[in-house]
């Protein structure tokens, strides 16, 4: 449970749902303290922890699923947020008696290496007989994992809320980080908000901006996030003499603050669910930038998204990024107006987890 924006979803919709009716519990597949462990505890949450298959193999890990649920019988649901993973997941939970047990795809594509790809596709089939609802982030990510013919009949689409209360821009704030970035008046800054995972594609992301540079020398690059891929993109910028031009703030809990400095926010990712970021950036009233792998779904209907695809020239980026705008478009409205508010999605799930249990529930995430 760091801060990424899958968790920051499940974090929201537990800040705000009815804790003396729907408690939730985690768990996890990293032994290490997480950026949301104290707030879930104060919250009233539980944290378990198992090792996850790339630790314990194949059949360590399904062990490990019917230990758990063999001495954790107090849950009445099981709402997995691991994809293809779910499969083993909910197989197991269905084992134990477990009655309502929901798979929730978030992303459009699952794994990397041609290994990977073949596992998560093979313990994904086992989805369609293991859960009892099928949730997504969106329709392409219901068709990757659930196939086109049970997305279509059976899967609900849970649309990615964000607070938006927390998104309301503030000039003093944008003067604040700003200056915190060592920017000002004239500066263009470039933002990214996201794991330092392949499917961010950040390596072309610093293509894309040593290009801009050239144009624009007094712009900056902030990525804001953390993951595998760090070190391997700070070298990067460092061979490119880029240092002084990227900041990397890592792991922030002001993301929404961050975001009002940014001048336009870019996403050149492989493949994606649906984003909470781009719902960030646009509950912030900032123009995004984003690759055409990503679903048209993301466009909330507000105007601040343009879509590019990656066969597009470096330089057809840059002068995508460099576009005059209007800044700072007020999208609350709209983005209530289509479903993008968490309360909203928080309410949806009260009711159709209320539809279980006339009594307090327990949930295991």
């Amino acid at each position: 449970m760091n801060r990424g924006g899958l968790e920051t979803l499940i974090m929201n919709i537990y800040r705000n749902i009815d804790r003396s009716h729907f408690q939730f519990d985690f768990l996890v597949h990293q032994e290490f303290k997480g950026a949301f462990d104290d707030e879930i505890i104060r919250l009233g949450g539980k944290i378990h922890y198992i090792p996850y298959i790339t630790k314990i193999g194949h059949f360590g890990y399904i062990k490990a699923l019917n230990n758990f649920f063999k001495t954790h019988q107090e849950y009445n649901i099981v709402h997995s947020h691991m994809n293809s993973i779910s499969g083993l997941i909910l197989r197991s939970a269905k084992k134990k008696g477990i009655n309502v047990r929901i798979a929730h795809s978030h992303s459009s594509k699952h794994g990397t290496s041609f290994f990977e790809k073949i596992y998560k596709k093979c313990v994904s089939l086992l989805i369609s007989s293991a859960a009892t609802h099928f949730f997504a982030c969106s329709k392409i990510a219901g068709e990757s994992l659930f196939g086109k013919r049970l997305a279509k009949r059976n899967t609900t689409i849970i649309k990615n809320g964000v607070d938006l209360n927390k998104f309301i821009f503030n000039n003093e704030t944008r003067d604040e980080i700003r200056k915190e970035l060592e920017g000002n008046d004239k500066t263009i800054i470039i933002g990214h908000v996201g794991r330092f995972q392949e499917m961010k594609n950040h390596t072309y992301l610093i293509d894309v901006f040593s290009k801009l540079i050239e144009k624009k020398p007094n712009a900056l690059l902030v990525f804001v996030g953390d993951g595998e891929l760090r070190t391997s993109i700070e070298q990067k910028v460092k061979n490119l003499n880029l240092t002084s031009k990227v900041k990397f703030l890592g792991i922030r809990d002001d993301v929404h603050k961050i975001m009002q400095a940014f001048d336009v926010f870019v996403m050149p990712s492989l493949y994606e669910g649906l984003p909470v970021t781009l719902v960030e950036a646009q509950a912030t009233g900032i123009r995004c930038v984003v690759s055409e792998n990503i679903t048209r779904e993301i466009d909330l209907g507000v105007g601040l998204v343009d879509f590019i695809s990656l066969k597009e020239t470096l330089f057809s980026w840059v002068e995508l990024l460099l576009k005059e705008n209007d800044k700072y478009i007020n999208s609350h409205t709209l983005l209530k107006l289509n479903g993008y508010d968490i309360v909203t999605t928080t309410n949806w799930l009260e009711k159709f987890y209320s539809n279980f249990s006339k009594q307090s529930t327990s949930f295991i995430n």
